[in-house]
């Protein structure tokens, strides 16, 4: 279980083994999942788990649940651009600071598509999009910081 979920998702942040007990024990306690044996192999007796119709259905009712896009108005670095208004500091360098690490992050992303599997792909041009969209929101802002600054601090 572990070394599939590590396979499909936790390329960034492998799961760890506690966690796996943890939760199968989590699982199991609350009907979601049925023990169906134990098999012995060259190490620890391996169990075998099988979902129930219960977990089905949550599993069903937490996949075809939309996700909330975004639901905060005020990200961090909205607030560290206002912070740095009120506090008289420079937002533009802020701004540019914050893009630099973006567009780190955006090389370190195009290079771990290279030669990856569809999976991994997927994942890397997620995150990309997400950072894209923050790059235009860095752009737009910084294009209006003058405006900015005068509705903070009314200077």
């Amino acid at each position: 279980m572990k070394h599939g979920y590590d396979r499909h998702f936790g390329s960034e942040k492998p799961l760890a083994f506690g966690q796996v007990y943890a939760t199968l024990a989590r699982l199991l306690r609350d009907g979601l999942i049925d023990l169906l044996g134990e098999q012995a192999g060259s190490g620890p007796d391996r169990k075998r788990y099988e979902i129930t119709e219960v977990g089905r259905a949550r599993v069903t009712a937490w996949m075809f649940t939309p996700d909330t896009p975004e639901p905060l108005l005020q990200s961090n670095l909205f607030a560290k651009t206002v912070i740095a208004l009120l506090l008289g500091d420079d937002a533009n360098r802020l701004l540019d600071v914050q893009r630099a690490a973006h567009m780190r992050r955006l090389r370190e992303l195009t290079a771990a598509k290279r030669g990856a599997d569809l999976m991994k792909i997927l994942v890397c041009d997620h995150a990309m999009f997400h950072i894209e969209a923050d790059l235009r929101w860095i752009d737009l802002t910084g294009a209006r910081l003058t405006e900015l600054q005068t509705q903070v601090t009314g200077a």
